[in-house]
């Protein structure tokens, strides 16, 4: 067997938690791999797939198909490997893509070291170690698998399993080792963080247990929690989190999904059916806490009246971010089999949502011009030489704004991963422009 170094092009669809597995399944190589900028460069396309919903679905064939194209004529023709939900939720389609080599579910995960060695013909000794590919500013930590909710409108039950908890030692280790490449932001997610430990034998082990532990790493400036579902933001655990100080951010990503009682229960949302209870704990015991949310709309029999409800929440509540999705109806749950309404009308009702949420936002941020805040710096801006595209503390990375940042004209050189000192000198709907001090 040869054992030369592998050239990957990767392609990972999707969400966070799903570019982490990818980047498992990169780090499996240890030093045998070489990224490679091209399919057609490559010895092995992998592509991770998504199949949450039928966009994603759609998207993911696409980009499988648009490989295989891209390779078919090559000789030697690099390995084609599939991974992920796609192939959890729909199996190994074989059939009807017989260009693919290699197919993997996110249950088999921990065979993929044996399978695509065997796939090269190759030999290499298996890396337990992660090869980050979200550049020099920050890394997810994944903290769990699967979900053991059963919401009606929601695949990932039946795609990834029931919500299993990581090892807590395992994931200090992991975070200690991103933190030691010098990543000054964690990012912990899960299907449902505060979930966190309580399917494990040791009571003692839960999101609070681990936060005490992730603290005090050294090199971590930011530690921000995502997908925090309102049953677990008791006032017991806001109380812990209120105190626990820095690194940890004041930052709350609560996936409400809608405002209205009857469609929360329709929907079999997991949590007591007034959002605005969890909002209320939140901000008492964090005063300054800054709140985001994702919000379904066009929902199987949500009303004119449920609907306006809804945008009554949202004037009221003034997230500073917020996503809202139109309903997408999928085989297999629930929600798929009721009464769908027209696309149009949801559609309709996502923009005239967004419109809401775009003013929102940009009064929020217009109230910060003039503030001198830290910003991560993160790559440079492809439009503009000298100007760079970075986050403050408030923006999550992918699904928030971005805040761009000029250097002074004193020459001082700015670098992805840098924390800098920059003054609010402007924003847009979304977006703040700042000038480093």
């Amino acid at each position: 067997m040869n054992i030369t170094k592998t050239r990957i092009y990767t392609i990972s669809l999707g969400c966070p938690k799903n570019r982490v597995d990818t980047e498992r399944m990169l780090g499996a190589f240890g030093d045998n791999m070489i990224p490679a900028s091209t399919a057609e460069e490559s010895n092995l396309v992998l592509i991770n797939t998504c199949g949450f919903i039928g966009p994603a679905t759609e998207e993911s064939v696409d980009t499988i198909l648009e490989a295989a194209e891209a390779i078919k004529d090559l000789n030697p023709r690099p390995v084609l490997a599939v991974a992920g939900c796609l192939v959890s939720r729909y199996g190994k389609l074989s059939e009807q893509m017989p260009e693919v080599d290699l197919w993997l579910s996110t249950h088999e995960l921990d065979q993929w070291p044996g399978l695509a060695a065997k796939a090269l013909n190759k030999e290499f000794t298996v890396s337990d170690k992660r090869a980050i590919s979200t550049g020099p500013s920050y890394a997810y930590l994944k903290i769990s698998e699967g979900c053991s909710h059963s919401c009606r409108f929601c695949t990932i039950p039946s795609i990834r399993g029931p919500h299993v908890s990581r090892n807590l030692n395992s994931l200090v280790d992991e975070a200690r080792y991103i933190l030691d490449q010098g990543v000054p932001e964690l990012v912990v997610v899960g299907q449902d963080t505060t979930a966190y430990g309580s399917d494990l034998d040791d009571k003692e082990t839960n999101l609070r247990s681990l936060i005490e532990k992730l603290l005090p790493l050294k090199g971590m400036e930011w530690l921000r929690l995502m997908y925090l579902y309102p049953a677990g933001l008791t006032d017991s655990m806001l109380s812990f989190l209120a105190q626990a100080g820095k690194p940890l951010l004041p930052y709350f990503d609560i996936p409400i999904q809608h405002a209205h009682p009857e469609v929360l229960s329709s929907m079999g949302r997991p949590f007591a059916r007034d959002p605005r209870k969890v909002i209320d704990r939140v901000r008492k015991h964090i005063p300054h806490a800054v709140l985001r949310t994702s919000i379904i709309v066009g929902y199987p029999g949500e009303t004119e009246e449920h609907f306006n409800t809804l945008v009554d929440f949202v004037k009221e509540t003034r997230f500073q971010n917020l996503g809202v999705f139109a309903y997408q109806p999928e085989d297999g749950t629930p929600a798929g089999e009721m009464d769908q309404l027209p696309e149009e009308l949801r559609e309709e009702r996502r923009e005239q949502l967004m419109g809401i949420q775009s003013e929102i936002s940009r009064e929020i941020l217009e109230e910060k011009v003039g503030e001198t805040i830290q910003v991560l710096v993160e790559e440079p801006n492809d439009e503009w030489p000298g100007l760079f595209n970075g986050r403050v503390w408030f923006q999550a990375p992918e699904v928030d704004g971005t805040t761009y940042v000029s250097a002074p004209e004193d020459g001082m050189e700015l670098k992805p991963g840098m924390m800098v000192e920059a003054e609010i000198d402007n924003v847009t709907d979304y977006d703040l422009v700042t000038l480093v001090k």
